[in-house]
Formats: C-alpha cells, structure tokens, sequence
C-alpha cells in the first residue's frame, strides 16, 4: 500500500511586509512625500508589538516563579 503524503509549504511576504514595499516603492518613484520614518512605519509597528508580546511573557513567566 502507498499512501501518498501531501506537503504544503507556506510562506512568503505578508501583509505588512507587502505594504512596507509598496511605500518604499512610492517614496522612491516620488508619488508620496512623506518622510522615511512614516514609510516604515507598518514594518516599525509590527516589531513593537512582537517586543511587546515578548516583554508581556516574560513578565507573565516571571510573576508565575515567584
């Protein structure tokens, strides 16, 4: 008997990475003026509320050992 074994792989860009492009794209073909900060914005974002994520466990972990 051969069981046939389906692989799916997924990955890629995501949303905020998808938009993070297209304001780099933007800012560079001249359509927006905004500053590079506001550019990279949705990507700053993201890495807050991951570090977020990250301290809120850490604290959570630290308050259950004592």
């Amino acid at each position: 008997m051969n069981e046939k074994q389906k692989t799916t792989v997924s990955g890629g860009v995501g949303f905020i990475g998808l938009l993070t492009i297209v304001l780099i794209a933007l800012k560079l073909m001249g359509y927006i003026s905004w500053s590079w900060a506001w550019v990279f914005m949705p990507a700053w974002t993201c890495i807050v509320f991951c570090l977020g994520v990250f301290v809120g466990v850490m604290v959570f972990i630290s308050a259950i050992k004592d």
